[in-house]
């Protein structure tokens, strides 16, 4: 099944970018309308939008997730019911390209919807109790963008249709529209993950690695941006770009800084998609979507690439996660640790790789436009911090100390896993600089002092030098260590939102719940409810009881009192 699922979306991935290609150069887009039923004059239909844009993400979508089931056939190969695995996948997929060719809040709802869903049971596919937690964490932070979405369908109902690419051109008074563009906003914010949202997608690292390559990459986080992507006029009209610029710089800083101190390698990865999210938000917000959807492509590949090669040094190193256990990994794995570096490089943005063409380019604008100076700063702070934590992964995967067990072999044998890395290893090579000969036709000319030119490779230099210095120091603990404790504790905890988020919004309910069954259950609602009544009864039957139990009196006036009644009525 996993064969046939990969020939057939990598067939399909392949029409759609060559009609995605086509519709580009032509500019044409085609708008569909399919009246399901009619009913007393009110139409139910289905709507489908097919431009470039669509046509593209999901050829991109697709080609990624032929890859990722083509490699589950090995990564998977000890499950029982890699079917049933298979098809969950399918469903989220999609999921995916229902959203993304939706202009209808209503059949974008079913396609949010069912990412949502289908991501809680592959978030809780190992089932223990970590992956249930992780998946409760998930799915309800997720909840919080599915009811922004209900209400905004709900408050559409004022203008008589939910396809809002009817609304673009009469909108700008309209204070229904500004309510629907917030809750937009926040629906994208969960879904994407952005500060206070940002500690469900570490914890969906629970799931399979190549779910984590697929969910990371193009599908689920991803979609909270692309939905503002298509709605961006209306940020630009309600003047919202401030708010995503601030949010999405936030996100980006923390989950930078917060890479650095981790050592589990799936959540350092985790980490950077969010810092990449991060960006695209915040150059969203900056009013270019363009340039957000290229480096939201761009990105897909690498760090489906990224994943897929933590995947395979996690399968061979028996399910070990720990970055201190891979040293010196390349003298094993040589093919996975070029895949590897090269995608890593390409998410520093090295240059005429695929991330090197949007993240330069959106660095250029940021320096281009007119933004302050706490932005600027965090901008190309949260750049050096990517470097960093990529140099400290190349640094502990190249440099560092083999602790895993001496008697241990492990090798890229695996032909599945191996055929899904070099795949995505050309496009993650050649894929910017196509997308950017095919998105902007006419080149950007950015006009920069040199000092601002090269900040962008001086960044990525002393970032890089930083994750060596983080690296080094890691290795010996000492007394500078033990000071910078609390600081690494509260960096490398995503500045504590996963306790925020977890422990401190249930605290106060269980409490609360807590003190209502102490003092109404077991307190006062035990003496005036069914025990209290319980007793009552109880005490009333032993009382009446007590009155005739062996009174000879009491019978024989109970006797008398009867053959009374009776008599009378014989008589009546």
């Amino acid at each position: 099944m996993c064969v046939l699922s990969f020939l057939f979306l990598f067939f399909f991935s392949t029409l759609i970018f060559i009609f995605g290609v086509y519709y580009l150069i032509i500019d044409y887009s085609v708008f569909i309308e399919w009246e399901l039923f009619n009913l007393n004059g009110s139409m139910v239909v289905m709507t489908l939008i097919i431009d470039w844009m669509s046509l593209i993400f999901m050829s991109f979508v697709m080609y990624i997730s032929s890859l990722v089931i083509y490699y589950s056939e090995d990564y998977m190969s000890g499950e029982k019911n890699i079917n049933r695995f298979i098809i969950i996948v399918l469903m989220f997929i999609l999921s995916m390209v229902f959203l993304i060719i939706s202009p209808n809040l209503i059949s974008i709802l079913l396609g949010w919807d069912g990412l949502g869903l289908v991501s809680y049971c592959l978030v809780i596919y190992y089932q223990n109790v970590n992956s249930y937690n992780a998946g409760m964490l998930t799915a309800l932070s997720n909840r919080v963008g599915d009811v922004s979405i209900l209400i905004s369908i709900a408050w559409m109902l004022n203008f008589g249709g939910w396809n809002y690419l009817y609304y673009y051109d009469f909108i700008i008074d309209s204070f229904e529209m500004k309510f629907i563009t917030m809750l937009v906003i926040l629906a994208a914010m969960t879904k994407s993950a952005q500060i206070p949202f940002s500690s469900w997608l570490p914890a969906a690292m629970a799931a399979p690695t190549p779910v984590s390559a697929l969910v990371h990459s193009s599908t689920l986080v991803t979609a909270g941006v692309y939905l503002l992507i298509r709605f961006s006029p209306m940020l630009s009209i309600y003047n919202f770009g401030w708010f995503l610029l601030l949010i999405g710089c936030m996100t980006m800083f923390m989950a930078g800084l917060g890479a650095n101190f981790e050592y589990d390698l799936k959540k350092i990865i985790a980490l950077s998609t969010l810092s990449q999210l991060g960006l695209m938000m915040s150059i969203l917000g900056m009013g270019y979507p363009k340039l957000a959807f290229f480096h939201l492509l761009a990105h897909a590949l690498f760090k489906a690439l990224l994943f897929m090669c933590a995947g395979s040094m996690i399968h061979n190193l028996n399910d070990s996660q720990d970055i201190r256990f891979m040293g010196l990994i390349v003298n094993f794995m040589p093919l996975t640790s070029v895949c590897f570096n090269v995608s890593s490089l390409s998410l520093c943005g090295m240059p005429f790789l695929a991330g090197f063409y949007s993240k330069d380019l959106i660095l250029e604008m940021v320096c281009l436009s007119w933004v302050n100076l706490l932005v600027f700063f965090l901008f190309f702070i949260s750049t050096g911090l990517t470097a960093s934590y990529s140099f400290r992964l190349f640094y502990y995967s190249m440099f560092g100390d083999n602790n895993y067990y001496s008697s241990f072999s492990f090798n890229d044998n695996s032909y599945y896993i191996s055929f899904g890395m070099i795949s995505l290893l050309f496009v993650a090579v050649f894929g910017g600089s196509l997308l950017s000969w095919l998105i902007f036709p006419v080149p950007y000319v950015i006009v920069l002092p040199y000092y601002l030119k090269f900040l962008t490779i001086i960044v990525v230099l002393l970032g890089s030098y930083l994750g060596y210095i983080i690296s080094s120091l890691e290795f010996s603990l000492n007394l500078f260590s033990l000071i910078m404790l609390p600081f690494v504790s509260f960096f490398g905890s995503m500045w504590f939102m996963p306790f925020i988020s977890t422990k401190l919004i249930e605290y106060f309910p269980l409490k609360f719940g807590y003190y209502s069954s102490k003092s109404l259950d077991y307190g006062w609602g035990e003496l005036f409810g069914g025990q209290g009544l319980y007793s009552l009864f109880i005490y009333f039957i032993n009382y009446i009881q007590g009155w005739y139990d062996l009174n000879f009196k009491i019978y024989l006036l109970t006797f008398v009192f009867w053959m009374f009644i009776l008599f009378m009525f014989f008589l009546f």
